[in-house]
């Protein structure tokens, strides 16, 4: 077997992944929707999915259209990285249970998550995203694809990350304070 075909069955299993994060997150979403979630940011949602499939292909086409190399040194240490990536997401989504979703759902009332990787970052899952988003491409020598999904990503994550931020505080700012007199 080719390291080429090696990489793929590697994004084959990350694809895999991603089906999996889609149907958690269907199920956190109907969760989430049902205890009177409110969704923002449906805007940016489709450029996110585009955006994240578009890594995948040009994590397939970059290394066999421009011939890449597979450099051990920077694969491996790359692999490594996008391994970690991997454990922190699920970590994130076991922390967060039925609220983790890859749509912006905040269920009024519930206290923001202050365990797990929350206890140690604010946007812990965000950090996985790119350092896969940029570890990927890089097992298999793509680096059009790690710069450019990269980009692109660092544009979407200042929008998602002040419309989560935004959708948060509001929900905060609406709920009542606990033990507070009638």
């Amino acid at each position: 077997m080719t390291q080429y075909t090696l990489y793929l069955l590697l994004l084959a299993l990350v694809a895999a992944e991603r089906i999996a994060e889609l149907v958690t997150a269907r199920r956190n979403a109907a969760w989430s929707l049902e205890r009177g979630g409110r969704e923002v940011g449906r805007g940016h949602y489709p450029a996110m999915v585009a955006l994240h499939t578009a890594l995948l292909a040009g994590c397939v086409l970059e290394p066999w259209l421009a011939d890449r190399a597979f450099l051990p040194v920077l694969g491996w240490t790359a692999l490594a990285a996008a391994l970690a990536a991997q454990g922190l997401r699920w970590w994130c989504v076991a922390t967060l249970g039925p609220r983790w979703n890859t749509r912006v759902i905040v269920v009024p009332g519930l206290p923001l998550v202050a365990s797990g990787p929350y206890r140690l970052l604010r946007h812990p899952n965000y950090v996985a995203v790119v350092v896969e988003g940029f570890a990927l491409p890089l097992v298999h020598s793509a680096w059009w694809t790690a710069v450019a999904f990269t980009t692109a990503n660092a544009v979407l994550l200042k929008v998602r990350i002040r419309c989560e931020d935004t959708a948060l505080a509001e929900s905060r700012a609406a709920a009542p304070l606990v033990g507070a007199a009638p």
